[in-house]
């Protein structure tokens, strides 16, 4: 059966539920022989070309799996198989929570995007932690995306990134900073400078590991650039561009909660990233996330400044192939172009 047969299949079920299959059917694959072996031969694209050493640490490609796909850490073995250069896990937070009430997860099937509101469900950190634990260092980089809990009042979500920094550190590569949830109540506004200075402050002296701030797709360009060069300033490594965004006027079929992720915001997160990254480029490491489904998409936010680029959605609409897919594509830009390696791709726009 090809992914489209597959597909079928999951879409007939209700999103959560076909996630939850997915789930166990990848941890229960990698236990079987051979089958790993069979994965990383199909759906694997390795080059040398397109790998680069970020933060001090080797990416064998710049195509990632965004946070929230993989919440409690259960499939890190199996989606590394899938050709994926990095891969975040979470969002988690200290304490395990259930998230949001059912049903919170939806898809926009014409448009090929999703529209979820979640609310950071997840095992909570003693778990979570154990199962990392059980397979770091990892073969790629693992990335934690951390958040805090729905019960933390904002005066003290400072106490959570640190509970989770000092828990997680030995157990990623780095941290991805979520304030940008529009699941979490008023999440979204920490995104301010005086947050971003004193939550800096708090974790570096925790952790030496790289900390990337995650910024949402609604804010105005000033504010986002605004908000970037604060985090960059203070000593932010990388910044990712962005989360999903509650712009309901993208679709009339648009739900009045939770977030959009998919092709519906991929104008709207590559018209933000490039303005943002006029500006930031090269003060911090740019990581572009936001509709991105093919190669071309891939290359254009690289040639635009992005060292790193991230999917979701579209693992989900086009399945196990798309990152060999994506890999391969950038490849064969990078190279019609006169690169020897993808690095030197990464702003060629910004350049000239």
């Amino acid at each position: 059966m090809d992914y489209s047969d597959i597909k079928k299949f999951f879409f007939k079920l209700n999103p959560e539920n076909a996630h939850k299959i997915a789930e166990f059917g990848m941890k229960v694959s990698v236990k079987i022989p051979f089958v790993s072996d069979y994965l990383v031969d199909n759906f694997c694209f390795i080059d040398t070309k397109l790998s680069q050493n970020i933060f001090g640490i080797n990416f064998l490609n710049p195509v990632g799996l965004a946070g929230g796909f993989d919440k409690n850490a259960t499939m890190i073995t199996p989606l590394s198989a899938m050709g994926f250069g990095f891969l975040e896990y979470g969002t988690l937070t200290p304490k395990p929570q259930d998230g949001n009430p059912k049903p919170r997860l939806f898809r926009l099937i014409e448009e090929k995007s999703l529209q979820n509101a979640m609310g950071f469900n997840n095992d909570g950190l003693d778990k979570i932690k154990a199962r990392a634990s059980k397979v770091y260092p990892f073969s790629i980089p693992l990335i934690a995306n951390i958040g805090k809990n729905k019960i933390t009042p904002n005066d003290m979500a400072i106490k959570d990134y640190e509970i989770l920094v000092k828990g997680l550190d030995s157990c990623c590569d780095a941290f991805v900073i979520n304030i940008s949830s529009p699941n979490t109540p008023n999440l979204r506004d920490l995104q301010s400078e005086s947050f971003i200075n004193e939550l800096f402050a708090a974790l570096s002296s925790l952790t030496k590991k790289p900390l990337i701030l995650k910024i949402a797709p609604d804010m105005s360009i000033d504010s986002a650039i605004s908000l970037c060069s604060t985090a960059a300033n203070a000593g932010f490594k990388g910044l990712i561009i962005n989360n999903t965004s509650v712009d309901y006027s993208l679709t009339p079929k648009a739900k009045d909660f939770g977030g959009i992720s998919g092709q519906l915001i991929k104008n709207k997160s590559k018209e933000l990233f490039k303005e943002v990254a006029k500006e930031l480029y090269g003060k911090a490491v740019l990581i572009s996330c936001g509709g991105i489904d093919n190669g071309q998409d891939a290359y254009e936010r690289i040639k635009m400044g992005a060292s790193l680029v991230q999917i979701y959605t579209s693992f989900i609409y086009e399945g196990s192939s798309i990152c060999k897919n994506i890999n391969n594509q950038i490849l064969n830009l990078a190279l019609s172009e006169g690169y020897e390696n993808i690095s030197q791709a990464v702003g060629a726009n910004l350049r000239r």
